[in-house]
């Protein structure tokens, strides 16, 4: 008898997702669906960890908090303490009971499991979509095992969802890596990303692969050795990319974060987010402060005066457009889009707040009692105060010191950052977030290949080529200006300038040997930091097989 795998299906629990199990559910459960239903309500379930995992509080935490990107102090002694997980994931003193590392990991085992039910599940159904699918679901396995690669040090082979799973760390964790990608590639799709897996999305993925092998294969290497043949993979890769002609650099930087970037075509592979598909994330709203409120429309929409970037990765901005302003120089770090003299009145479609790296006095929408002030049909625009902390008369003025001193965690401490729109679909304007988290984008993929020039051959003029390709594109307004030399390090801070807030910055600092580096609150170099400790209550989930989960050197 054939079996499908409905759509509601139960989710495992969190904290018991070693063994990798899942319900397969009898067709009696979901009779009435057609061919085409029964293989969508197979595949469905493969994607719909993926907003999970890229909430603000999970993989953004690890991935940014842990670096010099991004802080996030005690704000004011009353807010983000969550008993001090965020100040040890970024000082790197982080355990195996943190609720965030718990919560990734559960949510990419789920994704693992959801997409060894649908490998079992959909080759007994009679649709003309089902080989595309099985692709798709193989190749999201071999992705939600890549993060558990990066961050935790192994994977999971399994292919029996009754069965127990085989863990894998180092070289043959990355060989069976290559190895699904590889398989799942020939029957994928061209045409219908970003939010789901395509050719050129395992491309990107492989080439990510084969740049970061040696750190895979050696995770605590004094010094990690790129081979030439990995790198010759990463570029062919990205190659195949750049060639196809099916992808272009989107001439408005922040585009590529607007609510409606569905359709951009510098996104690879994405987390579909759009408002239709019950899109939540709050990437817009997690660094703003508790006085700004972005929409008109909703007046309950506001900060959490969340995350700030270090003073160091700012000294990075001002370092290199030393003596000019890097918001004159580069249209990466910030975009006006508020031009209103001191106190304003302006019409609700007007109101459109400045977008990325956000410093000094903060102007918006005026606020009063819950509501925000009107002039007839507009809007009251003006300076803002910290009136939502009852502290009415300290402007919201962000400052670039930030720490975990009591005044360096006060609510105006740190430069914030607004690079993903809020959703103006939103039913309550911060709790869904319609735009599309990149996974792998193309100036990414130009940034890669110029890394595995340089580290195969130092060919810095090519290296060089790939970097200013990227800088030029952004022609919406003046792009930055073309570098003169590349090496290693230029490339690390190019990375920075490009892909902040996008989740890679960790794996970036291992892979140039930077992770052990010291920066604002952190000072520890503890190479075995450079992967997270297994969720205790994964290894308590195992007690019942003995050496079966062991814990990462360190914790």
């Amino acid at each position: 008898m054939k079996k499908i795998l409905i759509v509601t299906i139960a989710l495992l629990g969190l904290n018991g997702c070693t063994n990798l199990t899942e319900n397969v559910l009898d067709e009696s459960s979901a009779t009435g669906l057609t061919e085409k239903q029964a293989a969508d309500g197979n595949l469905a379930p493969v994607y719909a960890r993926l907003p999970d995992i890229f909430q603000h509080t999970t993989y953004f935490a690890l991935q940014e908090i842990s670096t010099d990107e991004a802080i996030l102090p005690y704000r004011g002694g009353t807010d983000w303490g969550d008993n001090g997980i965020y100040l040890a994931l970024h000082q790197h003193t982080h355990t195996s009971t943190d609720p965030n590392l718990r919560n990734t990991w559960g949510h990419l085992t789920q994704g693992i499991s959801r997409a060894v039910t649908a490998l079992n599940t959909l080759p007994g159904i009679n649709d003309s979509s089902v080989k595309t699918y099985i692709a798709e679901a193989r190749g999201m396995r071999a992705y939600y095992n890549m993060v558990l690669l990066d961050l935790f040090g192994l994977v999971f082979v399994k292919d029996d969802p009754q069965g127990v799973s085989q863990i894998l760390r180092g070289a043959e964790a990355l060989e069976y890596l290559k190895a699904e990608f590889l398989a799942a590639e020939p029957d994928l799709a061209t045409n219908v990303g970003p939010g789901r897996l395509t050719k050129a999305g395992v491309w990107g993925l492989l080439a990510r692969l084969y740049l970061n092998a040696a750190v895979y294969r050696d995770r605590y290497a004094a010094q990690f050795s790129f081979k030439p043949e990995d790198m010759d993979k990463a570029i062919e890769y990205c190659d195949k990319i750049i060639s196809s002609g099916q992808y272009q650099l989107s001439a408005d930087y922040f585009s590529i974060f607007n609510a409606d970037n569905h359709t951009n075509k510098e996104l690879i592979f994405a987390v579909d987010q759009r408002a239709e598909l019950n899109g939540h994330n709050r990437l817009a709203y997690f660094s703003l402060s508790g006085d700004q409120f972005p929409l008109p429309a909703f007046p309950g929409a506001n900060g959490t005066d969340g995350p700030a970037i270090t003073p160091d990765f700012y000294q990075s901005w001002v370092a290199a457009y030393a003596p000019g302003d890097p918001a004159g120089r580069d249209p990466r770090f910030y975009k006006k889009n508020l031009n209103i003299p001191a106190d304003s009145c302006m019409a609700a479609a007007d109101v459109i707040m400045d977008r990325g790296i956000l410093r000094g006095q903060q102007y918006g929408l005026v606020r009063v009692n819950g509501a925000f002030v009107r002039c007839g049909n507009n809007y009251r625009v003006g300076k803002l105060f910290n009136v939502t902390r009852n502290r009415p008369t300290l402007p919201v003025t962000f400052t670039e010191k930030v720490d975990f001193t009591v005044t360096g965690s006060d609510y105006n401490t740190g430069y914030r950052v607004l690079k993903y729109e809020f959703s103006p679909k939103s039913q309550s304007g911060r709790n869904l977030g319609d735009v599309d988290i990149s996974i792998v984008r193309l100036a990414d993929v130009y940034l890669m290949r110029a890394e595995a020039k340089l580290r195969k051959s130092n060919d810095a003029a090519a290296a060089l080529a790939d970097v200013n390709t990227v800088r030029s594109a952004r022609t919406s307004t003046t792009p930055a200006p073309a570098l003169t030399s590349i090496n290693l390090d230029l490339l690390l801070r190019e990375r920075g300038f490009e892909l902040y807030w996008e989740m890679v910055r960790r794996t970036d600092l291992i892979r140039f040997g930077k992770y052990e580096g010291k920066w604002t609150e952190k000072t520890d170099a503890n190479p075995q930091k450079r992967i997270f400790p297994i969720p205790q209550t994964a290894i308590d989930g195992a007690s019942n097989l003995p050496g079966y989960l062991a814990q990462n050197p360190g914790y």
